[in-house]
C-alpha cells in the first residue's frame, strides 16, 4: 500500500505530500489542476522514463518519493527476489530525481539501484491503469499470471517452473560440455602422450646430479687410475717407496727408544702410520682396477643425460618436477574422463527431466483449460453490470507443444501455454484481442471487470490505480463504476482519478487538486477532504461547478449517504 507521495519541482508542482489510506481513494478536481501530473509523478516513481523539460521552472531537480508498506509475506519476499537482498523492514521508500543535465538517479530504502530495479519493484507493488500500454493485463504472460492465481494453480505452476529451471540448469551444462568436448578430448590425448612418455622414461629422483658425476668420473677415467696405481706405487711397490723407508724408521726408533720417553713416543707414532699407508695404498690400487676405461657405458651415461634434459626441455621442468608432474596426470585424465562420462550421464538426465517437463507443461495446460472459461464468464458478468451487457469475453488458450528434442529451441517461462483475451464489444462484431480493443472506455470498462474478479488473487500487486476510467460515461454508470471500484477497495489500495461525483462519492477517502496563482506563480496543491461537509461540497461542485447551490450541496449530500450506506460506510 502506498502510504505516502512527495512530490517537488515537477511542472506545476512546487512541493506537495500526499499522505494516503488504504481501500479506495478519490483524486478530484478541475481539469488542468494537475491530476495528471501527480499520477506522472508516480509514474516517474515507478521507473518510467523522463524528460528535463517536467522540471519546475527555476528549479534543477524534480524529486519524487513514495513510502510504501510491506505488510504480507509475499510483497517482501517479491521485493527480496528483486533486490537480491532481505527486507527486513515492513516498509520500501522508493525515491526517483531528475536533475536538468537529464541524469536520473534512483534509490530504494536510500541504497542506490538501477531506473530498471525501480520499474521492477513498482511493476510488483502497483498495477496502473490509464495510459494503454501501462495496463498490465494486456500483456500476455501477466495474463497467464492472473489466470493462475484464479484457478489456484500455484502448485502446478511452482512444479512447472522448477521442472523448468532444471531444465535450462541441465541444458546449460550439456552445452558447456559439448562446446568443449573437442578440446577435452585434444586435451585428454595430449595427457595420455605425457602420462606414457614419462613412463618409459622411467625417472628416478636425483637421477640427472648421478648420472652428471658419474659421466665426470667414465671420461676422466684413464687419468684417474694413473693418479692412484703412482699413489700405490709410491706408498709401496717403488724402490724407495714410503711403506719401505717407513720400515727403516721405525727399525731404528725401536732401538733408540728406550733413551729418552719422547723417543719411546716418535716410536709409537711411527708404528701407528703403518697400518695407515698399507690401508691407503690397498684402497689407491682398488681404485687403479675400479678406474677403467669403458666407453659402452660412457655412451649409455651420455644417452640418459641427453634424454632427461630433452624431456627437461620439452615439459619445462625438471626430471625430479616431471616424476611430481608425472603422478598428477591420473588425476587430470580422471576428471576429464569424468567430464566426458557426465556428457553422456547429462544427456540422459537431460532427456528424463524434458520427459518429465512435458508432462508437468501438459497438465498445466490441461488445467488452465478448465479455468479459462469460468474466468472470462465471471469477467463478464461485471461487464454487463458495467452498461456492456452484450459484450462477450472469451479467453482462448494457445498451445505449443514442447518438441522432442530438449535441446531445441527456448524453454517457456510460463509453460506451453499462451493466453489471448478477446472481446466481441457488440453483436455482430469480430472477436478482438483485448489489447487491440480501440475504444477505451470500453476498454477501461474491462480492465475494472478483470480486476475484480482477480481481487482475491493477486497478494503483491495491492495498489491498483484507475486515471479517469470514467471518460465519457454518464451518471448512471458512474454510479456502478463506484461501487466496482469500493468493493476492489476491500482487497486493494485503490487509487482513482475522477471526474464523476457519482464515482467519487464511493470513496473511502478523497482529495481534491487545485491550481492556485500567487506571485505570477501557478502551482498545483492537493488537499485531504477529511469531513463530510468538505466532501459534500467538493461533490457539488462536480455536480455544478461555480453555479451551486444549496439544493446542489443537499444532492451532493444524498449521494454520499447512499453510497455510503452502499458500501456499509
Amino acid at each position: 500500500m502506498l502510504r505516502e507521495l512527495a512530490v517537488q519541482n515537477l511542472a506545476l508542482i512546487e512541493d506537495v505530500r500526499v499522505e494516503l489510506h488504504g481501500g479506495y481513494c478519490a483524486w478530484t478536481g478541475e481539469t488542468g489542476a494537475g491530476k495528471s501530473l501527480l499520477l506522472g509523478a508516480l509514474g516517474l516513481l515507478l521507473g518510467e522514463r523522463g524528460s528535463a523539460d517536467l522540471i519546475r521552472t527555476g528549479a534543477d531537480e524534480l524529486r519524487v518519493t513514495g513510502r510504501f508498506d510491506l505488510a504480507r509475506p509475499e510483497q517482501r519476499a517479491a521485493a527480496a527476489e528483486i533486490l537480491q537482498s532481505a527486507v527486513e523492514e515492513d516498509e520500501l521508500i522508493l525515491t526517483r530525481r531528475l536533475a536538468r543535465s537529464g541524469r536520473s538517479s534512483a534509490l530504494v530504502n536510500d541504497v542506490p539501484v538501477a531506473v530498471a530495479t525501480l520499474k521492477r519493484i513498482g511493476e510488483m507493488l502497483v498495477d496502473v491503469h490509464g495510459q494503454r500500454e501501462s495496463y498490465s493485463l494486456l500483456q500476455p504472460a501477466y495474463q497467464l499470471e492472473v489466470l493462475d492465481a484464479f484457478g489456484k494453480l500455484a502448485e502446478p505452476r511452482a512444479k512447472y517452473d522448477a521442472r523448468a529451471a532444471r531444465v535450462r540448469d541441465l541444458r546449460r551444462q550439456f552445452k558447456e560440455l559439448s562446446d568443449a568436448k573437442l578440446a577435452r578430448q585434444r586435451e585428454l590425448s595430449l595427457v595420455r602422450f605425457e602420462r606414457d612418455d614419462l613412463d618409459n622414461a622411467k625417472l628416478l629422483p636425483g637421477e640427472l646430479p648421478a648420472l652428471t658425476k658419474e659421466r665426470e668420473r667414465l671420461v676422466h677415467a684413464q687419468s684417474l687410475a694413473l693418479f692412484a696405481g703412482s699413489v700405490t706405487a709410491r706408498l709401496v711397490d717403488d724402490d724407495g717407496a714410503v711403506a719401505a723407508v717407513l720400515g727403516r724408521l721405525i727399525k731404528d726408533a725401536h732401538k733408540w727408544a728406550h733413551f729418552d720417553p719422547k723417543l719411546a713416543e716418535v716410536s709409537q707414532r711411527l708404528d701407528a702410520l703403518r697400518p695407515e699407508i698399507e690401508d691407503l695404498a690397498d684402497t689407491c690400487r682398488d681404485l687403479a682396477e675400479r678406474f677403467e676405461a669403458d666407453p659402452d657405458r660412457l655412451d649409455e651415461v651420455e644417452q640418459r643425460i641427453a634424454l632427461l634434459k630433452k624431456l627437461q626441455q620439452r615439459y619445462g621442468k625438471t626430471p625430479d618436477e616431471l616424476i611430481a608432474y608425472r603422478d598428477s596426470l591420473d588425476a587430470k585424465e580422471a576428471a576429464l574422463q569424468k567430464q566426458e562420462d557426465d556428457l553422456s550421464g547429462i544427456e540422459a538426465t537431460l532427456r528424463a527431466a524434458w520427459a518429465e517437463l512435458r508432462d508437468t507443461a501438459n497438465a498445466l495446460s490441461k488445467a488452465r483449460a478448465k479455468v479459462a472459461k469460468k474466468f472470462a464468464a465471471d469477467a463478464q458478468r461485471h461487464l454487463a453490470d458495467l452498461q456492456m451487457q452484450k459484450a462477450r469475453l472469451d479467453a482462448q488458450l494457445e498451445t505449443t507443444p514442447l518438441p522432442d528434442d530438449p535441446m531445441a529451441g527456448d524453454v517457456p517461462a510460463a509453460g506451453i501455454d499462451q493466453l489471448e483475451l478477446l472481446l466481441t464489444a457488440n453483436p455482430g462484431e469480430p472477436a478482438r484481442p483485448l489489447r487491440k480493443v480501440a475504444s477505451g472506455g470500453e476498454l477501461s470498462r474491462t480492465m475494472l471487470a478483470l480486476k475484480t474478479v482477480l481481487a482475491a488473487h493477486d497478494p503483491v500487486r495491492t495498489l491498483v490505480v484507475f486515471d479517469e476510467i470514467d471518460a465519457n460515461v454518464g451518471g448512471r454508470l458512474g454510479d456502478v463504476l463506484g461501487q466496482k471500484l469500493s468493493a476492489l477497495g476491500r482487497s486493494h489500495q485503490v487509487l482513482c482519478v475522477t471526474h464523476l461525483p457519482q464515482v467519487a462519492s464511493y470513496a473511502a477517502h478523497q482529495w481534491t487538486i487545485r491550481k492556485s496563482t500567487t506571485a505570477k506563480r501557478t502551482a498545483t496543491t492537493i488537499t485531504a477532504l477529511a469531513t463530510d461537509d468538505a466532501r459534500v461540497e467538493e461533490l457539488a461542485m462536480m455536480l455544478r461547478g461555480e453555479s451551486r447551490s444549496e439544493t446542489t450541496r443537499k444532492e451532493a449530500a444524498e449521494m454520499l449517504h447512499a453510497a455510503e450506506k452502499q458500501r456499509g460506510g
